[in-house]
């Protein structure tokens, strides 16, 4: 991971077609960009030189990591002894892969990253970001609901499909799908509550898809 890229890998933006969605929290959270100046901004996933332009374009800096990709790879996992089952290296993942070297950050773009993670790195990826987010610092998140209202009892595989959210200066998102990296489990409101227990506040709000957005304060 690196500033203007680095680790978070190659450009999204080379061949897959994108589909735009509507985002509330995308609104609230452009409309923070734009009130503050010189802010340092973390963005998840593959890295976006649109996104890397948007963000210095408003005057502030950013850095990226795509944890999707780098939680797949095998040297994480330890080989259970007497009959356990394998573990995941937990320490090991957060110290390779989220150690920012002093950096501390006022905005994150989490986006839909913790359904695709290990479940033992989800609580502790959450506290992580806390201790490098500023005080009043804001974290825009996303979730994909397991039964959505008034859609299908069950998202589909391309609803779930692993995407590159893409910045716009409208009230939506565009959404590209990287990869094959299958979702790996959803969360109720109240276990997204209590992922982020150690924060200040969220917000959550409504979508007519399958994803549900929440914005957390530091």
């Amino acid at each position: 991971m690196g500033l203007f890229g680095g680790k978070a890998g190659s450009d999204a933006s080379a061949s897959a077609a994108r589909t735009t969605r509507h985002s509330s929290g995308w609104v609230q959270m452009s409309k923070f960009l734009r009130e503050n100046e010189s802010l340092r901004i973390l963005d998840f996933g593959p890295t976006s030189a649109g996104n890397i332009n948007f963000i210095t374009g408003l005057g502030h800096s950013i850095y990226m990591a795509n944890l999707v990709e780098d939680a797949a790879r095998s040297e994480y996992i330890l080989q259970g002894v007497n009959g356990e089952p394998p573990a995941f290296d937990t320490e090991r993942f957060l110290s390779e892969n989220l150690d920012f070297h002093g950096r501390g950050f006022d905005v994150v773009l989490l986006w839909d990253t913790l359904d695709y993670l290990p479940k033992p790195l989800i609580l502790p990826v959450a506290d992580r970001l806390y201790d490098v987010m500023s005080p009043g610092g804001q974290l825009l998140a996303l979730f994909h609901s397991s039964s959505p209202s008034g859609v299908s009892p069950k998202p589909s595989a391309e609803e779930t499909a692993f995407s590159r959210y893409h910045l716009t200066d409208r009230d939506q998102l565009e959404l590209q799908r990287v990869g094959g990296r299958p979702i790996l489990h959803t969360q109720t409101n109240r276990q997204v509550e209590a992922i982020f227990h150690l924060y200040s506040g969220y917000k959550f709000f409504l979508a007519k898809d399958t994803l549900r957005e929440v914005m957390v304060t530091r």
